[in-house]
């Protein structure tokens, strides 16, 4: 078949403020392409009291084509000029009686922003984040009651389901932890070792490492890499559950997904984030050796001095944060993986709300730790 036949051209010609158009030809999604800016073009002439489309020589019309002749009508109406269609085809007539002028509404006029608008906005989304929150406690309560009832009746657990996620969530993250963690450890030692040099008070490089891992950095490094390794993941295969009708499906057949789906993530998130929050202290604690070392104090002084900076009460606080981390966390991946909508970005959506939540309660809830943990002399 000759390619003559399957080309398209938008003609234009302008008498008395009239705009004539004649169209012609194949009108696919890939010839619409090139006419769209010459026909839009045309209908921007200055000064035009009507249009006037000759659609007779339409060979084929798809959508695309179909979408050019509805923009050329909505140009006019929000013109407020008359447009006229002269021999249409039949079957594109059709095609355009689908869309009829008056479900095409006026296309609204963009009004600069004021300032009430911007309060507004900041309204909606400070009440958004108080529903989040609401729906956040609200599940919060409903996991603990799960909980309790799964520890009466430890049996309706699946032992390798809650296995399979503590490997995901534990031991193949030791890597990134412990990395992670040696590095900060010897970067707070340097620029620890910056400062005390003034003093020459260099070994208390060992009490500042050893406070900041194990009390704060320690368990706030390791409650974010879990937020973006773990969390995500969570909202992710509950979301895929979800998207698929799996949770569905579960409900159908009379089961809880709360305890079937939720418990096993919580439990060993919370089990895990201590774990690895362990890690990283250590690993931390070994790059301040390094930088000790390198700065010829023995070892033996540096674990002299942090076991006499460092107690009990010290290691138990960064333990205590990373539970509830934990558990905040993988509450929060579940909770935006089952309210996953629908699409296929809804899952995406879903990973990057539980990260973003997850930080978000991870830094409110370490800060009330530290109040708490100011008044309580700890």
């Amino acid at each position: 078949m000759p390619e003559s036949k399957f080309q398209a051209s938008v003609e234009t010609s302008i008498q008395n403020g009239r705009l004539h158009l004649r169209v012609n030809g194949h009108l696919d999604a890939e010839r619409v392409a090139k006419l769209w800016p010459k026909t839009s073009d045309a209908l921007k002439t200055k000064h035009l009291t009507s249009v006037s489309v000759d659609a007779s020589k339409i060979i084929y019309c798809d959508g695309a084509g179909t979408a050019l002749l509805i923009m050329i009508r909505r140009t006019g109406r929000r013109l407020d000029i008359p447009v006229e269609f002269v021999g249409m085809p039949d079957d594109v007539s059709a095609m355009l009686d689908l869309y009829p002028p008056e479900n095409i509404g006026r296309v609204p006029v963009a009004k600069p922003k004021r300032l009430e608008d911007l309060v507004g906005l900041i309204g909606q989304t400070f009440c958004g984040v108080l529903v989040g929150f609401k729906e956040h406690v609200a599940f919060l309560g409903e996991l603990f009651v799960a909980l309790f009832r799964s520890f009466l009746h430890p049996k309706s657990i699946r032992a390798k389901d809650f296995f399979v996620v503590v490997e995901a969530s534990g031991p193949q993250a030791l890597p990134i932890v412990g990395i992670l963690g040696f590095l900060i450890g010897l970067i707070i030692a340097f620029q620890g070792a910056t400062l005390m040099r003034q003093f020459g008070a260099e070994i208390y490089i060992a009490d500042s490492s050893g406070l900041l891992m194990t009390r704060e950095l320690g368990p706030l490094i390791t409650a974010i890499l879990v937020a973006g390794r773990t969390g995500s993941a969570f909202a992710a295969e509950i979301g895929t559950m979800k998207v698929n009708e799996e949770i569905d499906a579960l409900t159908t057949m009379g089961l809880d997904p709360v305890r079937f789906l939720v418990i096993p993530r919580i439990i060993a998130a919370s089990l895990m984030t201590p774990l690895l929050t362990v890690f990283a202290n250590l690993a931390g604690i070994a790059g301040g050796a390094v930088v000790m070392l390198s700065m010829d104090y023995p070892l033996v002084t540096y674990v002299n001095r942090l076991m006499e900076a460092l107690g009990p009460a010290d290691y138990l606080s960064g333990l205590v944060k990373a539970l509830v981390f934990g558990i905040l966390i993988a509450s929060s991946g579940c909770l935006c993986g089952l309210k996953t909508g629908e699409g296929a970005s809804a899952v995406g959506h879903s990973a990057t709300r539980a990260v973003v939540s997850s930080i978000l309660l991870i830094v409110l809830s370490d800060g009330i730790f530290a109040v708490l943990f100011f008044y309580l002399g700890i």
